[in-house]
């Protein structure tokens, strides 16, 4: 039987304890640099898109029917917003189509939001549209209530046709064809020099397919 002296034991018991204490501190360090590195990020899901695509060139379809054809730098889908839209935020391209796949109306603006359940676009900044009968109308803010089939703005109109007119609260059908303006400012000759050109959107395209091959190509890679 080994017997240890007072001084041999408090020594022993002074270096345990010790130890137990730098181990106690080495795990609390340990634990509190894995809390640290394991922690989950704090991410609101809601603010986050769904779908985020470039360089867009597409086909919408209604109960079945191409009505139509959309072009832009971004789609944003945020499907967790409340309600929930599309963004388009570097600018679009609209054309549409009749039943015939006829060309009704182009239609263009630097900024677009969809909200998809209330089948609403809204378009802000320059936003320029050209009817069928090839009159042109220019605003800064234009609402399109799909589920009401009618066009409308409460903001400054000029609408170009045999003659200039300028007002507020516009009304319109789809087509762009058969609309009202209250508040008109008057009717003026057109000088040519000075119409608006539709947007080009073949220019407009071919960036679309551009991009899209650009990051076919990059996922190839990856």
């Amino acid at each position: 039987m080994v017997k240890f002296s007072d001084n041999a034991f408090t020594k022993i018991f002074s270096i345990a304890t010790v130890s137990a204490t730098v181990a106690m501190l080495v795990s609390m360090q340990s634990c509190s640099n894995s809390d640290r590195a394991t922690a989950p990020a704090i991410i609101n899901r809601d603010s986050l898109p769904i779908l985020k695509s470039i360089g867009v060139s597409t086909l919408i379809s209604d109960s079945g029917i191409i009505r139509y054809k959309i072009i832009s730098e971004d789609w944003f889908i945020y499907d967790k917003k409340e309600p929930p839209y599309w963004s388009f935020e570097k600018g679009m391209f609209i054309e549409k189509f009749d039943e015939n796949y006829h060309v009704e109306a182009f239609i263009s603006a630097d900024t677009a939001y969809y909200f998809e359940t209330k089948k609403l676009w809204e378009l802000r900044g320059r936003v320029f549209v050209k009817n069928i009968k090839g009159e042109t109308f220019k605003t800064s803010l234009l609402y399109w209530d799909q589920a009401k089939h009618e066009i409308y703005s409460d903001r400054y109109m000029e609408i170009q046709g045999e003659t200039v007119l300028k007002g507020y609260d516009f009304r319109s059908n789809e087509q762009m064809t058969n609309y009202s303006i209250h508040n008109s400012v008057g009717t003026f000759p057109i000088n040519e020099e000075k119409q608006t050109p539709v947007p080009d959107p073949e220019k407009m395209e071919e960036y679309a397919d551009t991009t899209q091959n650009v990051n076919k190509s990059n996922n190839k890679k990856s």
